[in-house]
C-alpha cells in the first residue's frame, strides 16, 4: 500500500504549499493564453479551446479516484469544464484503496463507473489482463501524441495498446534543505553528486548533521537506489532492471551501491548515523529537517514532492525556510523519478472516450494546475499556469526531463520483492544501510528475492 500513499503524499502535498504564504515564490505570469519559449500555448478566458469535443446532452458519466478533500474538489472542478463543454452529467465516485479491488467489486456488481483513475503502472496492466479496460479512441490519441512525451504515452499502454491517460505527476527527485543551515553553513544548492558529498562535509563542518534518511521505511531506501541507479547507468538499464530483464548482480547495480555508499558509509553524515535512520520513519526525516531552529537534526532530505505534506507540520515556510533542488547528477544528468495517476475507460462508449481526450488535454491540465495540488506531465501547458515558483519548478524539472523520465522502479516490480515492509527489497536496502562495505552480499540478496518474485 505505500505505493499508492507515496502518490497520495505527492498529489495532496501541492494544495499544503498552496495554502501557505511563499515568501519570495512570486507569479512569473497570468497563465492565460500565452505562449512561452519554456512550454506551449494554453486557452485564458475568451480563448478558442485547444481540444475539439462532442455534444453529449443528457448522457451521464461516473468517475471512480480515491482522492478526497481539496484533491477531489479540485479534479471535480476540471470536471465541471468538461460538462459546461459537452452537456454531460459527470459524477464523482469515491473509491477505496486499492482501487483495483474497489472496481473489482463494482464490476462483479454490475456497475462499473466509465472512467477510473490509477495510481500504479501495475493496476493498469491487471485491469487490461481481466479485460476490464477499454483501448483509447483516436481522439484522446491525438492528444497525448501532441501533449505527451513517449515515456508518458508508453506508461500507459500495454503490449502496444494504448489504454491509459497520465493526468498527472509526482516528481520524485527532490533534495528539500533548511536555508538557515545552508546559510550558517556558507554552503549552496549542488548540481552533481561530487558537489552533493562536498556539500553535505560543508554542512556536518559547520556543526549540524546534513543528511536526514527515514530509513524505517524501506520504501524511501529504493529510492535513493533508483535515483542514483537512473542517473549513473542511464534510462535504458534502469528499463531492464525494472523488468529483471537484467540481474541485480549486474556490474551498473555494484556501481550505484558503490556511489550510494559513499554517503551512507558516513555515520557522521547521516542524522543518528545508520542506527539512527534505521528508526527514523520517513514523517520524522522530513520534520527534523525544519524543526530546532538553527540547528536542526539534519540539514537536508531526500524525497518527492509529497515532502511539502510534512514540512507544513512544522513551523517552516516553503520558499523561505525550506527550499529545493533536484536530485544531484551522478551521471551526465540529473535524474527524475515519477509516480502518477492515469485515467482508464471502463465502459465503451463516446461519453468515456471524451473524457479520456479532455483529461488529455492542455485546456484540463491548466485548470488542475492554476488550484494548485497538482503537476501535470503535458508538455504543452504554460508553466505559468502554476500558481508559484516551488511548483514551477518542480513541474518544469519534470517536463525538461523528456523521454529520460523514469516511473517509480520498485513500483513496477511485483509487490513481494518492491512493496513489501521487511521483505524483499525493502529489507536488504536497510540491511545495506547498516553494513554499505557488503555490495556483493547486497546484489546476491536481491538478485535471489527478484528472481523468486518476477516467476511468482
Amino acid at each position: 500500500m505505500r505505493t499508492t500513499l507515496r502518490i497520495r503524499r505527492a498529489a495532496v502535498v501541492f494544495t499544503a504549499i498552496g495554502a501557505l504564504a511563499l515568501t519570495g515564490c512570486g507569479d512569473d505570469g497570468d497563465g492565460g493564453g500565452k505562449k512561452t519559449d519554456e512550454g506551449g500555448s494554453t486557452t485564458g478566458k475568451g480563448s478558442t479551446p485547444s481540444v475539439a469535443l462532442p455534444k453529449l446532452d443528457g448522457e451521464k458519466l461516473s468517475v471512480a479516484a480515491v482522492w478526497t478533500g481539496a484533491e477531489q474538489a479540485n479534479f471535480v472542478k476540471v470536471l465541471k469544464e468538461f460538462e459546461k463543454r459537452t452537456g454531460a452529467e459527470v459524477t464523482f465516485v469515491p473509491a477505496q484503496d486499492p482501487i483495483v479491488n474497489f472496481l473489482g467489486t463494482k464490476i462483479a456488481g454490475g456497475q462499473p463507473p466509465d472512467v477510473a483513475m490509477i495510481p500504479q503502472v501495475g493496476a493498469i496492466q491487471q485491469a487490461v489482463a481481466k479485460k476490464w479496460a477499454k483501448p483509447v479512441g483516436e481522439e484522446a490519441k491525438a492528444q497525448l501524441s501532441k501533449n505527451y512525451a513517449k515515456v508518458w504515452q508508453g506508461l500507459g499502454a500495454v503490449d502496444g495498446t494504448q489504454y491509459g491517460v497520465y493526468y498527472k505527476a509526482a516528481n520524485k527527485s527532490l533534495i528539500w534543505y533548511n536555508t538557515k543551515a545552508f546559510e550558517n553553513a556558507g554552503a549552496s544548492e549542488p548540481k552533481t553528486w561530487k558537489d552533493f558529498l562536498a556539500t553535505a562535509e560543508t554542512v556536518s563542518a559547520s556543526g549540524v548533521t546534513p543528511v536526514s534518511v527515514g530509513g524505517a521505511d524501506g520504501w524511501t531506501l529504493t529510492d535513493w537506489f533508483e535515483n542514483v541507479y537512473l542517473s549513473q547507468a542511464g534510462p535504458e538499464k534502469y528499463d531492464q532492471l525494472a523488468q529483471h530483464k537484467i540481474k541485480w548482480t549486474d556490474p551498473s547495480v555494484k556501481d550505484a551501491l558503490t556511489t550510494l555508499a559513499q554517503l551512507f558509509g558516513k555515520p557522521s553524515l547521516i542524522a543518528g548515523g545508520a542506527d539512527g535512520a534505521l528508526q527514523t520513519e520517513f514523517p520524522a526525516s522530513v520534520t527534523q529537517t525544519f524543526t530546532g531552529g538553527d540547528q536542526p537534526k539534519a540539514a537536508m532530505v531526500y524525497e518527492g514532492d509529497f515532502v511539502g505534506v510534512n514540512i507544513a507540520q512544522t513551523k517552516a515556510k516553503i520558499g523561505t525556510d525550506a527550499k529545493v533542488f533536484p536530485f544531484p547528477a551522478v551521471g551526465a544528468e540529473s535524474p527524475v523519478v515519477t509516480g502518477g495517476d492515469a485515467a482508464i475507460a471502463l465502459k465503451d462508449g463516446k461519453g468515456a472516450q471524451a473524457l479520456l481526450t479532455w483529461l488529455a488535454s492542455a485546456d484540463a491540465a491548466k485548470i488542475a494546475a492554476e488550484q494548485g495540488g497538482f503537476i501535470s506531465p503535458n508538455k504543452t501547458l504554460d508553466p505559468a499556469a502554476y500558481p508559484n515558483d516551488v511548483q514551477r519548478t518542480m513541474a518544469k524539472a519534470l517536463i525538461a526531463a523528456g523521454e529520460a523520465v523514469r516511473f517509480d522502479m520498485s513500483d513496477q516490480a511485483p509487490q513481494s520483492f518492491g512493496g513489501t515492509p521487511g521483505k524483499g527489497e525493502w529489507k536488504t536496502l536497510q540491511d545495506f544501510l547498516k553494513n554499505p562495505k557488503d555490495i556483493a552480499g547486497t546484489q546476491a540478496k536481491l538478485e535471489s528475492d527478484a528472481a523468486k518474485a518476477y516467476k511468482s
